[in-house]
């Protein structure tokens, strides 16, 4: 492997929601002289606080976190932008002579700072009305069984109304010939971006279910419907990508008159278990992706290892 194209090392912390990757992030940045660099593709919106399990000023306990409340939920936000704030922070963060823990479970964002990714090629937009019109008529569970007809492994992690990555597959293939999986291994770029360590939070599936449940009720409880409404009356339409994310779709539908409270928090809790498994097999088809217990003792003893050695 040829040598990677920024010389700071990275320590990650990834898993699937509810798996108490920040707390264990802060628990070692204070321990480390770190700071933290998230990695989740909704943290990055202000004004959703509750339904992203953003972290509190107090839990954060004076270790900074980049990457939360980038940009309003109207501004589009993708990996590639994500990965050139990223890269912006971290080289912020190693300039004041701290380390860097990056912690998140968006695997894309993930991948494309660490590795970097060509996503496919360029965008057919005449292909991509065709397809969106298709779905309009037949629904996007319709277009999500074609993709799993002919990229499984696409299918299995994108949810059924993922409207955007569904026709972003299934152009890829119309434009090659092969699946978008095989496409982005063909072209994933052989250097590593960064020196790292990747771990990832190995729960029991049961114990992880359990603590899912648990932290939707929490955020029912904290708060959530009065956030999801805050943002419907700010102007923030239940259309935009944001609001159509795991939590704030199924609440939205409950403001709208579509849906039961009690009903819609059932539901949240049940497509987050889902999405968790997604996020699982996301992360167990990265190779250099260690499974690792949440034990923070273990994690310490390994980033002393990793930093100790590349030192700053």
């Amino acid at each position: 492997m040829s040598r990677p194209c920024h010389d700071i090392p990275v320590f990650v912390i990834a898993g699937p929601t509810a798996s108490g990757k920040t707390a264990l992030a802060i628990a070692l940045a204070q321990r480390l002289n770190a700071e933290l660099v998230g990695a989740d593709s909704m943290q990055v919106y202000r004004h959703m606080d509750i339904g992203t399990a953003k972290p509190t000023a107090d839990e954060l306990a004076g270790i900074p976190h980049h990457l939360i409340d980038v940009v309003a939920p109207s501004t589009p936000y993708d990996a590639a932008r994500y990965a050139t704030d990223a890269d912006r922070a971290i080289a912020d963060i190693h300039r004041r002579g701290k380390r860097v823990i990056l912690v998140g479970g968006t695997g894309l964002y993930i991948r494309v700072l660490l590795r970097g990714l060509q996503s496919g090629p360029p965008p057919d937009d005449a292909l991509r009305q065709r397809l969106t019109d298709e779905a309009r008529d037949l629904g996007w569970p319709a277009l999500h069984q074609r993709l799993r007809d002919i990229d499984p492994a696409a299918a299995q992690r994108l949810h059924p109304n993922d409207g955007v990555r569904i026709v972003r597959a299934l152009e890829v293939f119309a434009q090659t010939g092969i699946s978008l999986t095989e496409w982005q291994a063909q072209h994933r770029f052989a250097q590593h971006r960064y020196p790292h360590r990747f771990h990832v939070l190995d729960w029991p599936r049961e114990a992880l279910n359990r603590r899912i449940d648990t932290r939707v009720t929490h955020m029912m409880e904290q708060g959530f419907l009065g956030e999801v409404q805050a943002l419907l009356g700010a102007g923030y339409s239940h259309d935009l990508k944001p609001m159509q994310a795991l939590g704030y779709r199924q609440l939205c539908a409950h403001l709208l008159g579509n849906t039961a409270l009690a009903d819609a928090t059932e539901q949240i809790k049940t497509e987050t278990r889902r999405f968790a498994k997604r996020q699982g097999t996301w992360f167990r088809s990265e190779a250099d992706a260690l499974a690792t217990p949440p034990d923070v003792d273990a994690l310490l003893q390994s980033a002393n290892a990793f930093f100790g050695a590349h030192p700053r």
